[in-house]
C-alpha cells in the first residue's frame, strides 16, 4: 500500500530510506559476526576511519589479520547486550536468524542503528553501493530490495565518472576563497567554474596549476571558437558505444547523426542538445553530403559543441575523410573517435569470426550500393577461396554481387550469412549459399539495414551464434556436410592445378 504525504500542496510518495552521509571517523561501532560477509562490511567501515570491535564465537583468518593491523577489539565469546552500549552503530553479519533478531531488538531499545545484512525489517539502516571518488562520495541504494541491482549500476558509473574528481574537488576547495574574491557576480563565477571543471577532468595536470595562471587561461579563452567531433556510434547496440565517445555526446550542443544510429544511443545524447537527422538510406536521401558538410562548419563557427555522429565507424564507408576535408579548408577544429564497424560487430554477435585459421586468412571490407562501386571493384580478388567478404549496403545489388563473384571464380556453393539490424535485439542470421543469396533476399523479406558475409566463416553461425535475441533461419541448408563438402571442393580443385602445372 502506498502512502503520500503533502509537499507544497501536492502529494508526494514518501522515500523508504532518506538518504544521508554520516561521519564514522573515530566512531565506535559494532560488527557481531566472524565470516565472510562480516569482514566485507569490517573493511566498508574501516575505510570510513571507523573505530569497530566484533564479536562472534569464532573469526575467520582474514578478521584476524585486519584486527592485528589495525588493532582491533575482538570478543571471542556469544553475543551480549553489554557490548552494545556505546556504539554509534551496529552491523549484524550472521546467518543465525534468531541472533539477528536479537541484535535488532537490543540495538533498537538503546537507539542505536542496526543493519542486518539481508534482512530489511530488522534493520534501521542499509549501507549502500558507493562510488569511491573521495571526498566525492556517490552512493546507490535500493532500498535494500537488491543489493545486485545496486552493484550493477554502481560498475556503470565507475566507468563513466572520471578518476580524478577526487583531486579536482580538493583544488576546488582550495579555490573558492579566490574565485569569490575574483568574481563578482553568480554567473561570472558558474562560468568560471564549468570552464574549469571541464578542463581539469580533460587534463588532470591542469590540477597543479595555481589560481592566477588558471585564470589567465580562462580570460584569453572566453572567445572560443567551435569543434567537430566525428564519432563512430557503433552498429546499433548501445553498450558497444566507447566511454570516450560517451562523455562528448554528454556535452555537445548539437548532433548531426545518420538515420541507422539507433534509439538508444540517441538517448545518451545530453538532454538539451539539438538532434539534427542527417541520414541516408537507399533511394532516400533526407539530406545530401554537401548540405551536412555545410551544417558542420556552420554550426562550428558558432561556437558551439558539434557532433557528426555516425553508425559503425566514420572512416569505414562513411564519408568520414570527405567531411574532415571540408573542416579543414574551413579552418575548424575537429577530433575523430573511432566506433565499431558494422562487418566487426554484426558478424561477432551472429557467431561468424571474420578470420579463422582452418576456413578464412584474409577479410575484405566492401561497399556494393550503386553501378559506381560496383565498377571499380576488383571482382577476381574478391572471389578468392578462404577469405572472408563482408559487404556493405549490397542488399539492392546483390544478384549482380552473385553474378560476378561466380563468373570469377567463387563457388556456388559458398556459405554465405545475411544479418539484418546486427546487434540489436529485432536481430536477424539468414544462411545460406551463394547462389542462394537473392532467392533468401525475397524469400526473408530482407531489410536494410543488413550486412552479407561471404566465406567458409559464414556456416559458423549455426555452431557459434550466441546472442539470445537473434533469430538464426535457413541454418539447416549450410550444415557441417555441406561446409566438408564445399571444403573437400576447394582441395581437389587445388590438387587438379597443381597437377596441371606439373604436366
Amino acid at each position: 500500500m502506498f502512502r503520500y504525504s503533502h509537499l507544497n500542496g501536492q502529494r508526494v510518495n514518501p522515500m523508504e530510506y532518506f538518504p544521508i552521509t554520516v561521519r564514522l571517523q573515530e566512531q565506535q561501532c559494532l560488527i557481531v559476526g566472524g565470516g565472510e560477509i562480516a569482514c566485507r562490511k569490517l573493511k566498508s567501515l574501516l575505510k570510513a576511519d571507523a573505530k569497530v570491535s566484533l564479536v562472534a564465537l569464532d573469526f575467520n583468518d582474514e578478521i584476524r589479520k585486519l584486527a592485528e593491523e589495525y588493532q582491533l577489539t575482538l570478543f571471542e565469546q556469544a553475543f551480549d547486550e553489554s557490548l552494545v552500549a556505546g556504539n554509534y552503530l551496529i552491523v549484524a553479519a550472521t546467518d543465525n536468524q534468531e541472533l539477528n533478531q536479537e541484535v535488532s531488538d537490543i540495538a533498537r531499545e538503546h537507539n542505536i542503528w542496526i543493519n542486518v545484512v539481508d534482512d530489511l525489517e530488522l534493520s534501521t539502516f542499509i549501507m549502500p553501493a558507493i562510488v569511491d571518488r573521495s571526498p566525492l562520495l556517490v552512493a546507490v541504494s535500493t532500498g535494500g530490495v537488491s543489493p545486485v541491482l545496486a552493484r550493477k549500476i554502481r560498475e556503470k558509473l565507475e566507468w563513466i565518472l572520471p578518476t580524478n574528481l577526487g583531486g579536482l574537488l580538493k583544488r576546488l576547495k582550495e579555490f573558492r576563497p579566490s574565485v569569490k574574491k575574483k568574481f563578482q557576480d553568480l554567473k561570472s563565477k558558474r562560468d568560471f567554474s564549468e570552464w574549469y571543471i571541464e578542463r581539469a577532468i580533460e587534463e588532470p595536470d591542469a590540477l597543479t596549476q595555481e589560481f592566477e595562471s588558471t585564470v589567465a587561461l580562462y580570460e584569453g579563452s572566453v572567445v572560443r571558437s567551435g569543434k567537430v567531433f566525428l564519432i563512430g556510434a557503433g552498429p546499433g547496440d548501445p553498450d558497444l558505444l566507447t566511454i570516450k565517445a560517451l562523455k562528448i555526446l554528454q556535452k555537445a550542443d548539437i548532433v548531426l547523426h545518420d538515420a541507422l544510429v539507433s534509439d538508444g544511443i540517441l538517448d545518451l545524447v545530453r538532454r538539451d542538445a539539438t538532434l539534427v537527422n542527417v541520414g541516408k538510406r537507399a533511394k532516400k536521401h533526407s539530406v545530401v553530403q554537401e548540405e551536412t558538410n555545410q551544417l558542420l562548419v556552420k554550426y562550428a563557427q558558432q561556437g558551439l559543441s558539434v557532433v557528426r555522429l555516425k553508425g559503425g565507424d566514420p572512416f569505414i564507408f562513411g564519408r568520414g575523410g570527405e567531411e574532415l576535408e571540408k573542416l579543414v579548408a574551413a579552418g575548424i577544429d575537429y577530433e575523430v573517435v573511432p566506433g565499431i564497424t558494422a562487418a566487426s560487430g554484426c558478424s561477432s554477435y551472429a557467431g561468424i569470426p571474420l578470420t579463422h585459421r582452418d576456413h578464412s586468412q584474409t577479410v575484405m571490407f566492401i561497399t556494393a550500393h550503386c553501378k559506381q562501386s560496383e565498377d571499380t571493384l576488383n571482382w577476381k580478388s574478391l572471389a578468392r577461396e578462404r577469405q572472408t567478404v563482408a559487404v556493405y549496403m549490397g542488399l539492392l545489388r546483390n544478384e549482380v554481387l552473385v553474378e560476378q563473384l561466380m563468373r570469377h571464380g567463387r563457388d556456388g556453393s559458398t556459405p554465405i550469412a545475411v544479418i539484418e539490424n546486427g546487434t540489436l535485439p529485432q536481430q536477424r542470421v539468414i544462411t545460406g549459399s551463394l547462389k542462394q543469396l537473392p532467392e533468401l533476399v525475397l524469400k526473408h523479406d530482407i531489410k536494410s539495414p543488413s550486412l552479407i558475409v561471404i566465406g567458409e566463416v559464414a556456416a559458423l553461425a549455426n555452431k557459434l551464434g550466441w546472442y539470445p535475441h537473434s533469430e538464426l533461419l535457413e541454418a539447416e541448408r549450410v550444415s557441417d556436410s555441406i561446409l566438408a563438402e564445399y571444403n573437400e571442393k576447394v582441395v581437389q580443385k587445388s590438387y587438379q592445378e597443381k597437377i596441371k602445372e606439373a604436366v
